[in-house]
């Protein structure tokens, strides 16, 4: 978090007033008399700088209505802002209309999210025409068997266009490593006082980030020998125990990070209700509802259509169905991004580094809204 220093002058009191009066009169009869250079007079307690150190929280807040419609034109009377049950003093309320957004989005490459690419990577590119303004930037990044920006933040048209590049693989997926670099990037590379956002169009699974396969492999090192002799159902669930255990850091390790570049975070699952088939899939969609519910952000998870099937007919009116689906989420998570405010204030400067702060926002005289606000952040000085 950006740490402000304020400078505070205290006015001189009658004390500190005579105390200065005497002083000049002692230095003139020393200088009268010849008793040398004249000391440099030190400065009383009345006189030094106070130096308050605070430390400024940023709050991207989207506020819709019932129906999902931006609510738009909010002050800062409108919020209530608290770490636990203490409200805090709101310095200032940005307005999505005059904050620039800043989006990392990335799309996973991987064979599991294959069926319906080529659809995604047109709504996608919609998305980012839509919600994107002439001061936004967007990065784009794949998630393959390791995180690689394609395309450094750039206008929406450049970004559309790497996206319409990108060529689906049947690679490993570094999910982990893909988000916690995103968010990497948009807090080294973002300006101060924008809104970050990252938006990952995956199913959630990792099987290559550097801790789950440094998991695998010392797993599969302390077997040693028997490696080989094991039947494939011990070996499957000998892998699949050290990918859950690395998974519950890597989990923890990537909201820390997420947290900590004030970035909201967003994903679509391309899965749909077919993630529940495996253990693996409904961890990967329970890390992006985590990760979604701490920092204000959403997980989608759209009831998709087969559109593999072995009738023609069937796939082309779930093809229609499933773009239907996968437009109205674009719409609304264009929606909560043009009602996304940035809400700043001064937070107390005494707390413990590490320390895990809650926060909970409201708009108390504005009933019937809808408010996603990160749960809190980690104090980082």
């Amino acid at each position: 978090m950006p740490v402000s220093f304020r400078e505070i002058q205290p006015m001189k009191s009658p004390k500190a007033l005579h105390n200065s009066a005497f002083l000049v009169f002692t230095i003139f009869v020393f200088a009268a008399i010849g008793f040398g250079q004249t000391p440099t007079p030190k400065p009383t307690p009345d006189d030094e700088v106070i130096k308050v150190e605070s430390r400024l929280i940023m709050v991207p807040a989207s506020v819709t209505d019932a129906n999902g419609n931006a609510v738009l034109g909010l002050t800062a009377n409108d919020f209530v802002v608290k770490e636990g049950n203490e409200r805090q003093e709101i310095e200032s309320v940005g307005n999505a209309d005059k904050v620039p957004l800043e989006i990392a989005l990335l799309f996973d490459i991987s064979a599991t999210t294959s069926p319906m690419f080529r659809f995604q990577q047109e709504t996608a590119a919609k998305f980012l025409l839509d919600v994107m303004r002439d001061q936004d930037r967007a990065a784009i990044f794949t998630v393959g068997k390791k995180p690689t920006l394609i395309s450094p933040r750039s206008s929406a048209a450049e970004s559309v266009s790497a996206i319409r590049g990108i060529i689906p693989t049947t690679e490993f997926t570094a999910f982990y490593d893909s988000v916690a670099a995103a968010a990497d990037y948009l807090k080294r590379n973002s300006p101060e006082g924008t809104r970050r956002v990252v938006v990952v169009i995956s199913d959630g699974e990792d099987t290559n980030s550097v801790a789950i396969e440094k998991a695998i492999n010392d797993g599969y090192k302390k077997v040693g020998d028997k490696l080989n002799s094991i039947d494939t159902k011990a070996l499957y669930q000998l892998t699949v125990k050290a990918r859950n255990d690395a998974s519950a850091s890597e989990r923890v390790r990537v909201s820390r990070l997420l947290q900590n570049a004030d970035t909201v975070f967003y994903s679509i699952n391309p899965a749909g209700s077919s993630y529940q088939l495996n253990k693996m899939s409904v961890f990967g969609q329970e890390n992006m509802q985590q990760f979604a519910d701490q920092t204000g952000g959403n997980a989608f998870l759209p009831k998709f259509q087969p559109i593999d099937t072995k009738d023609t007919y069937t796939n082309d009116i779930n093809r229609r169905n499933n773009a239907t689906v996968l437009d109205r989420i674009f719409n609304q998570l264009t929606n909560e991004l043009r009602s996304q405010y940035l809400i700043q204030y001064y937070a107390d400067e005494n707390q413990t580094k590490g320390t895990f702060v809650k926060l909970s926002v409201e708009t108390p005289n504005r009933a019937g809204t809808r408010i996603r606000a990160r749960q809190g952040y980690y104090v980082t000085n």
